[in-house]
């Protein structure tokens, strides 16, 4: 055996050695965006290689876009879409084959937009379609090979690493969604007993007119918070299964927080309150994904709103940090007892001393945390009883 047959054997027998080691690690990691890291950071360790990415593919609407990477801005990353056509991530979905590139730049199938998107320069790569159960999930990509080509050697680690991750992120998403199903069933049952009750007394014949027309107006209300419950439900759902795609752009805060309070006015007048925004005129413009961001701040402002006391006030700043900017929604309302504010971003957590007071899904701020993790922020909430809730996205500065 030649001393180059030698060193392959050995540097093949030492990657399997670490792969039994990741399987383990993947194979116990439930969380979808956990996984998803740990894979990364094997492939980039396994094939010594300066980076690594994956991209999820999207079956249904047939668009492959990028989910989390090594060592890029993931604000620039997350959800920043790839052709199928014309792009060498595309070319492994839809051959379904790995791929070797020395140099991407002398490929006709480089997509050259990731590399101005992101600024950082590829220069060797190489990636293997995850898939399972004959379904793609996706692609695995290392970047620059730290010294010398990707070798077969790297081909086979990755192959076999790419074939549990394929397996790792199905029951990642599988297990978010049971749980989450178990969940919403149970919430359904509420409004569907209603329903089945209101229908059933319509049939007797005893009722009058006015009893009937009560009734019909419970069954209205009680199919729009069905609807609504299962609307944000799937929003929801897609946001814990790692789908959804953030288009991050830079633009001015002052005017989306406008945007958000004008829609809320309505709701603000019946309840007799104030909004205010205390938004410096210099603050500079942020990174975000702007009809994302307006959800979560509409959000807030509209727990702050019905949570609030009449002739009270809904306070919207903003400001800067070393390496965040900030932005709360503080209202002057009921307060949330210290026992209940561990468990607000819990999916349909309600606080049972407000549950007759206003009426939700309990899904909100649920949404609202994922929406800000996925922006590689962080979502804080600090109340005193009797004088109000103030609510805190902190997003990182670039």
């Amino acid at each position: 055996m030649s001393a180059q047959a030698t060193s392959d054997l050995k540097e093949r027998l030492e990657g399997y050695r670490r792969l039994i080691d990741i399987s383990r690690d993947l194979a116990s990691t439930l969380d979808l965006e956990s996984l998803l890291y740990r894979i990364i950071h094997a492939a980039a360790d396994l094939t010594h290689a300066a980076a690594a990415s994956i991209l999820l593919y999207d079956d249904a609407a047939q668009q492959l876009y990028f989910q989390v990477a090594t060592n890029l801005d993931q604000q620039t990353m997350r959800g920043l879409v790839v052709p199928l056509e014309g792009s060498i991530a595309g070319w492994v979905v839809t051959h379904r084959q790995p791929v070797r590139i020395d140099n991407v730049h002398s490929d006709a199938r480089f997509f050259a937009q990731v590399e101005k998107t992101t600024q950082f320069t590829t220069t060797s790569l190489m990636g293997i379609p995850l898939i399972t159960k004959d379904k793609v999930v996706g692609v695995l990509e290392v970047l620059n090979k730290r010294s010398g080509s990707f070798t077969d050697v790297d081909q086979d680690l990755l192959l076999v690493l790419g074939a549990q991750a394929a397996v790792a992120i199905v029951n990642a998403r599988l297990f978010a969604q049971s749980d989450l199903i178990a969940e919403f069933v149970h919430e359904l049952r509420t409004p569907l007993a209603s329903i089945g009750t209101s229908t059933y007394l319509l049939l007797r014949p005893e009722m009058s007119q006015e009893q009937r027309e009560q009734i019909i107006h419970n069954i209205h209300s009680e199919t729009q918070r069905l609807s609504t419950l299962a609307s944000t439900f799937l929003d929801l759902a897609r946001l814990e299964s790692g789908r959804v795609k953030y288009n991050f752009t830079r633009f001015d805060l002052q005017p989306a927080v406008q945007e958000c309070c004008q829609i809320m006015q309505s709701k603000a007048d019946e309840a007799e309150l104030t909004i205010h925004t205390e938004i410096p005129p210099d603050f500079p413009p942020v990174n975000a994904d702007r009809d994302k961001l307006k959800q979560v701040i509409i959000n807030l402002l509209s727990n702050a709103i019905k949570y609030n006391c009449r002739g009270g006030k809904v306070f919207v700043r903003a400001g800067l940090e070393d390496q965040c900017w900030w932005l709360a929604v503080q209202d002057t309302g009921l307060g949330i007892p210290e026992d209940d504010l561990p468990h607000l971003f819990q999916k349909f957590y309600r606080v049972r001393s407000t549950e007759g007071k206003a009426s939700g899904t309990g899904l909100g701020l649920s949404i609202c945390k994922q929406i800000v993790s996925g922006h590689r922020g962080r979502i804080e909430v600090s109340s005193k009883l009797g004088e109000g809730t103030t609510f805190t996205i902190r997003l990182p500065r670039t």
